[in-house]
């Protein structure tokens, strides 16, 4: 894959404390997620500032929760979307980030409660979510099909990422937790949208 294929990003949360978007745009980072939220209540501290400057720094945003397998699929996703608001063109897909099993929520599968939060927020944002996940999590705890989903896969120390079940390819990468960009203070998750994955969801960023 060359450069020309690439367009890289970093996704952040309270931990990375204060950014500075202007610096990060400089450093060649083209996009951005910021967590939201987690679970039925968590509201990350520094997402306010993080979602406003990212779009004043001229960078293609977007936003995503860290969904909890043993809370309320329902009430998590308002928590999303009640601390999104709403999502403009030029924002990218919602993310959901699905890599920890810690009990399951009433009688429902993990597929299934991951398939409510996905409706409940597509209906509400006017977007189809996009998927974090880890091959290995995936195949052992969800082991579904949600091929009608954007795939962003954290996969590190390979040349290219494994594919989970039910996709035949990935849109975004996340192919390294520790990596270092100036404006960020200390390490950051490394991403690149690539190929057909790219064309779909940048072109829908930019043009709706």
């Amino acid at each position: 894959m060359t450069n020309l294929d690439q367009i890289h990003g970093i996704d952040v949360s309270h931990y990375q404390g204060d950014v500075d978007w202007a610096k990060v745009k400089a450093a060649g980072i083209v996009f951005a997620y910021a967590k939201a939220t987690e679970g039925n209540t968590y509201l990350d501290p520094k997402f306010a500032a993080n979602w406003q400057a990212m779009q004043g720094a001229g960078m293609l945003r977007g936003a995503y929760h860290f969904y909890e397998t043993y809370d309320d699929p329902v009430a998590q996703a308002n928590n999303f979307i009640h601390t999104v608001g709403t999502l403009g063109a030029e924002d990218l897909p919602p993310v959901v980030d699905i890599e920890t099993f810690k009990g399951d929520y009433g009688s429902n599968s993990v597929a299934a409660n991951l398939q409510i939060w996905l409706d409940t927020v597509e209906k509400a944002l006017g977007r189809r979510p996009m998927i974090y996940t880890s091959p290995s999590f995936w195949d052992q705890t969800v082991n579904a099909d949600f091929s009608g989903y954007p795939l962003w896969i954290a996969d590190y120390g390979v040349t290219e990422p494994k594919i989970p079940t039910g996709w035949n390819a990935w849109n975004c990468w996340q192919y390294s937790p520790a990596g270092s960009v100036d404006g960020v203070t200390g390490t950051v998750d490394l991403n690149v949208f690539a190929g057909p994955g790219l064309t779909r969801l940048i072109v829908r960023a930019l043009f709706g």
